[in-house]
């Protein structure tokens, strides 16, 4: 990940559904979108996007890895829709694999 986004935090977007990274000179943020169970206390991710001009530069990772640590904080339980981070929860299960719903 490059400088110009390294230290920019995620938030996390409870009103929209979707945890955003905006990029220091305010373009179009970076999403990881959700929709939430709360019958099963789960989130399901269904949509991560990333602006050209960002993509390459470990955005994407950094807000999957900011939503997971989230859902474990709250004690939920995931389900990847989105192929992004359905990879990534397969290349990272030692990690990430026991919040599979």
């Amino acid at each position: 990940m490059n400088d110009t986004n390294a230290h920019e935090p995620v938030r996390h977007n409870a009103a929209k559904s979707r945890y955003e990274l905006t990029p220091p000179n305010a373009g179009e943020p970076s999403v990881l979108e959700y929709v939430l169970e709360p019958q099963t206390n789960r989130m399901i991710f269904t949509h991560t996007f990333v602006p050209p001009e960002m993509r390459g530069k470990g955005v994407a990772e950094k807000l999957v890895r900011a939503a997971l640590a989230d859902a474990r904080a709250q004690g939920r339980r995931v389900k990847p829709q989105c192929s992004y981070v359905a990879k990534f929860i397969e290349l990272h299960h030692a990690e990430f694999g026991d919040l599979l719903a």
